[in-house]
């Protein structure tokens, strides 16, 4: 390993960078504009839930059970009517997603100690959101329906009957329970897998389609040396992406970082020096800049978005999926990430990823430079 020549390859490297102005803009704009029409765009909160109500009943309790509804911010009150037809239209045209219908005899029911009942109607075409909507429902209900039922047996006990159960909920790292500071952090993990892969993938393809690849094959330049001078060019690349992308998150999403700057900036470092490595290889097996392109592409945004637990829990997949996802780097990158930010876990508890990850950086690395020393003889 000379270094003197691998430092000779980083400067054409960056002088080829720095003469391409409009990639070179690409490069550093794309995953911030990724970073924001993403982030504002995916969004798993299911709040304002467009409602209608059909109140059969018209008595006091059921008055007070629906404003129970209007006052929440999960519901979004569109309007009353007096039949289920309206519903029921409204719900085919898209416009309504529950529908609330209080029967008759509710407050009678309720009060007498007898079950009451509530019907939802739910428009199931998106069965997460309509799943997440019909909790809520029944939440809101089945809470009023115990504070009625609370206050009348203690109008007949004559006194205050304390409840059997007291439930006090605590939620851990998430208080707001607010998907941005879920998803941005594996956003940013997609990010830097995407541009990372796809920014060198094309480097050693156009070597070889402008003809300039004889030329460095005349050179005493090892593939160790011209693998590792092109890396540092896009390194610093990438790591003007990575860092802007981290900022962005905190300042304009608000996203709480928790953990060690320190180890989220190395962590970052090492699955970028490897997403680097990826696009190399993909370079190097692909002599054509659009076929580099297309399997830079395949390879690198669809497993990092469908297979890293990103959005989708790794858990919910099938076995046979499951495991393929453990060759996915991203998936450990989304686990340091989101623990750091969120958590505040650092290397002590995430080390097992951390080890993962160098040694997947070196074993592409290592494949990268082989497979161009075959291309070379």
């Amino acid at each position: 390993m000379n270094f003197r020549r691998t430092r000779a390859m980083a400067r054409k490297e960056f002088l080829h960078i720095l003469r391409d102005r409009r990639s070179l803009l690409m490069a550093l704009a794309v995953p911030l504009v990724l970073l924001l029409l993403v982030g504002y765009a995916l969004s798993l909160d299911v709040d304002r839930i467009p409602t209608y109500i059909y109140d059969q009943d018209r008595t006091p309790e059921s008055r007070e059970l629906l404003a129970r509804f209007e006052g929440s911010r999960y519901f979004q009150i569109l309007g009353y009517t007096d039949n289920y037809r309206d519903i029921e239209l409204r719900v085919d045209r898209s416009e309504c997603l529950l529908g609330v219908v209080v029967p008759h005899r509710y407050a009678q029911d309720l009060l007498a100690g007898r079950e009451s009942h509530v019907q939802l109607l739910l428009d199931g075409s998106d069965s997460n959101t309509a799943s997440i909507a019909r909790g809520y429902a029944e939440t809101v209900t089945a809470a009023y329906g115990a504070e009625l039922q609370s206050n009348a047996q203690n109008r007949r006990a004559g006194a205050k009957i304390p409840p059997p159960v007291d439930v006090r909920l605590r939620v851990w790292y998430n208080a707001d329970l607010r998907s941005k500071n879920f998803i941005v952090p594996g956003l940013i993990a997609v990010i830097i897998m995407i541009i990372a892969a796809l920014i060198t993938s094309l480097t050693v393809a156009r070597e070889w389609e402008t003809g300039t690849m004889e030329q460095l094959l005349s050179t005493p330049l090892r593939p160790a040396e011209l693998l590792l001078g092109k890396l540092s060019a896009f390194f610093v690349v990438g790591l003007a992406d990575m860092l802007m992308t981290i900022v962005a998150a905190i300042t304009i999403f608000g996203v709480p970082l928790r953990g060690s700057v320190w180890f989220v900036f190395l962590s970052s470092c090492i699955f970028l020096f490897g997403a680097l490595c990826w696009g190399i290889l993909v370079s190097t097996l692909a002599r054509s800049q659009l076929l580099a392109y297309q399997m830079g592409l395949l390879t690198s945004f669809l497993p990092a978005f469908l297979l890293s637990g990103f959005i989708y829990a790794t858990e919910n997949m099938p076995v046979v999926i499951q495991a393929v996802t453990y060759l996915v780097p991203a998936r450990y990158f989304v686990t340091l990430i989101k623990g750091a930010f969120l958590k505040g876990t650092g290397f002590a508890v995430l080390w097992g990823e951390v080890v993962i990850l160098l040694v997947y950086a070196g074993l592409v690395f290592l494949l990268a430079t082989r497979k161009l020393r075959v291309k070379v003889a």
